[in-house]
């Protein structure tokens, strides 16, 4: 069967409610969850033929307590009535807790009308439980008379997923339908890749801000972007592992390049804080290729199994691929391309393309920042026969780096006085200007003056401060979309052997910045 997507009301009104219910039906839902715990006045014979009668989708009615992470505080005698009603009107489903569902069966008497289905959840709000307390958590919610299983708990490690992911197939195998569910950021690919697993349902908000658990995705982020009604379960995971990852455009841009070239994947972020442990987790086949992306890129080299002679040269891998032969993990990177190409074309200008000498050649090439993707720019330049100076907040680190490619290192405080030459390249290659702090830059205006090129890899905004004030300081400038673009058309081809749809790229990327 078809993983349902399921749309939370959390309206405070009966009218509101109702609303939206076609709201969600117009966006794709197959099922609404109606929440009376949210409603700020709840009369349950009136309220529920108004929510029940006519309806657009298929109902869950959930009646959620405080002690279970909901907002109603009376007696359970009140809830139990009101769900029991909410049947009698012919509600498809009841979510019960565990806590009280066998008290909630011996007070329906055998009531419960066949077109209903009995869900009786657990949620735990602090962890997620081991493998064998899953599976007992299972056992205990059929024997009380469940339905449907469905067991929430929070994510404090994305591997927390892979456990929920083997209990649901475990659950399939046995033909017990489940609803199993990390909460949270880290998990998050618990709720996208539920149609691959077998999950029986996924929830999708109407909108942002109006999640009834912590990290529920949009109805429309999970059939456009993540085109979640044609995963299967042979569909590849593939996706982008970094911390932080929520600002990522990736998903975007490869879910609809993997669509039309009709390649069966899905591209998903993956927030991890130790890459070890989370490429020894997932290493299955199915989890296909990912993108590494801050703090990842240097430890990935490491994790690999081969590495790819220019990335290892770099000390970064930005692009791990599984290969099928043998499930060996091989590292790329498609950054250093993707940056140096795009400084190259931002020089040059509309001017002729002489590809036999760089237009970086003799140049002085300053990179700010020592991570992986200071390390790609500064070997790329040095490629290209630029001299390069590292500079760092933290000295030695830009020392570090500087030694191995034979640069010249000095602290982001120096860099403010520093002026050798006009006509010097600049690429900053830290996070210092991203989104959500868009007022900072890693250098003041007055430092600009001597650059004729500026760089940024930062691309959420589109023109940093960096970029704008580099540009009322008469340099030119070129923006980290451009990398981005370039360095993911690199990635598209790695993970799929086809050539990538370049016009689509620039037009996805146009539009969703």
């Amino acid at each position: 069967m078809a993983t349902l997507l399921c749309a939370p009301l959390v309206a405070k009104t009966v009218d509101q409610m109702v609303r939206e219910m076609a709201v969600a039906k117009g966006l794709g839902a197959d099922v609404v969850e109606i929440r009376l715990d949210h409603l700020s006045v709840f009369r349950p014979r009136e309220d529920l033929e108004l929510l029940l009668k006519g309806r657009p989708l298929p109902a869950l009615i959930t009646y959620r307590p405080k002690w279970e992470g909901g907002q109603y505080e009376g007696d359970d005698t009140r809830r139990f009535e009101a769900l029991r009603l909410a049947m009698e009107l012919g509600a498809e489903y009841v979510d019960i807790e565990l806590k009280v569902a066998e008290e909630f069966i011996k007070f329906l008497s055998g009531g419960k009308p066949d077109h209903c289905k009995l869900i009786v959840s657990y949620h735990n709000y602090e962890s997620t439980p081991t493998s064998d307390d899953l599976g007992s958590l299972v056992a205990r919610i059929q024997a009380v008379g469940a339905d449907i299983v469905k067991i929430a708990a929070v994510g404090v490690d994305i591997t927390d997923v892979a456990r929920m992911f083997q209990v649901i197939v475990h659950c399939q195998e046995r033909q017990v339908p489940m609803i199993g569910l990390i909460m949270g950021e880290r998990g998050l690919i618990s709720r996208l890749l539920c149609p691959k697993f077998g999950g029986y349902l996924t929830f999708g908000t109407l909108d942002a801000g109006k999640e009834s658990a912590p990290g529920q995705p949009t109805l429309t982020d999970l059939l456009n972007v993540y085109n979640i009604k044609n995963l299967r379960p042979d569909t590849k995971v593939v996706g982008i592992i970094g911390k932080p990852v929520g600002h990522s455009k990736s998903p975007v841009l490869h879910n609809a390049a993997f669509r039309s070239v009709g390649f069966n994947a899905v591209y998903v972020p993956f927030l991890v804080d130790d890459l070890p442990s989370f490429l020894k987790v997932y290493s299955s086949p199915d989890f296909a290729g990912f993108s590494c992306t801050i703090p990842h890129k240097e430890a990935a080299v490491v994790c690999c199994d081969e590495v790819d002679p220019i990335a290892k040269a770099i000390g970064a891998v930005n692009t791990i691929v599984k290969r099928p032969s043998d499930g060996k993990l091989i590292g790329y990177n498609t950054d250093y391309v993707g940056a140096i190409s795009a400084i190259e074309d931002g020089i040059r200008g509309s001017r002729v393309k002489d590809s036999s000498v760089s237009p970086l050649a003799g140049k002085l090439f300053v990179v700010i920042g020592a991570g992986g993707a200071g390390k790609a720019l500064a070997y790329g330049a040095k490629e290209k026969g630029a001299r390069v100076i590292i500079a760092n907040r933290t000295y030695e680190r830009a020392r570090e780096l500087a030694s191995l490619i034979g640069a010249e290192a000095l602290t982001l405080a120096q860099l403010e006085n520093f002026r050798p030459e006009d006509g010097m390249i600049l690429a900053n290659t830290t996070s210092i200007g991203m989104h959500p702090k868009v007022d900072e830059s890693p250098i003041p205006k007055h430092a600009l003056g001597s650059y004729a090129v500026v760089f940024d890899a930062v691309y959420t905004p589109k023109v940093t401060r960096l970029l704008r004030e580099a540009e009322e300081s008469g340099a030119t400038i070129v923006s980290g979309l451009e990398m981005f673009i370039r360095q993911a058309m690199g990635q598209f081809e790695l993970f799929t052997g086809l050539p990538a749809p370049e016009s689509l790229f620039r037009e996805i990327v146009a539009k969703n910045t």
